[in-house]
């Protein structure tokens, strides 16, 4: 594995308890009843999505580190499918959290494109490895 996924992997390892203490917090918003949350269907459906889209995407980025090295093509290619897809679990949760922040928001506002940006650099991410590896 070269340095660049090395440390790409390290920074998403130290994300992971990160996600872990936004699942908590949403436990706590579930367990204390804190207003604008169980109250807000679509706070906590927009919320409970950014939380599994962290947890999955973070996983997925890891494994993808390990494909990345063994991909046909240039490093700058590399180093742009590391970017793209490192990108998907910090700007899709952002995207998700972000866009209703207010406790009375009761529709997303216009943060919620985050999420497209990070779908958008996943598939795109996704696509050129396929292509290297293939």
């Amino acid at each position: 594995m070269t340095s660049a996924s090395l440390s790409t992997a390290g920074v998403l390892l130290i994300t992971v308890p990160a996600v872990s203490f936004g699942g908590m917090a949403l436990l706590a918003h579930l367990t204390r009843d804190i207003p604008g949350y169980k109250d807000n269907p679509t706070r906590r459906g927009l919320w409970r999505a950014g939380h599994a889209h962290a947890g999955v995407l973070v996983l997925f980025a890891l494994v993808a580190m390990l494909y990345i090295d063994q991909a046909d093509l240039s490093d700058g290619l590399k180093s742009l499918v590391r970017v793209l897809i490192v990108a998907a679990p910090i700007l899709m949760p952002l995207g998700f959290f972000l866009s209703v922040v207010r406790p009375g928001d009761t529709k997303p506002n216009a943060l919620i494109w985050l999420t497209v940006a990070g779908g958008v650099g996943l598939g795109l991410g996704t696509l050129l490895l396929g292509v290297g590896l293939v």
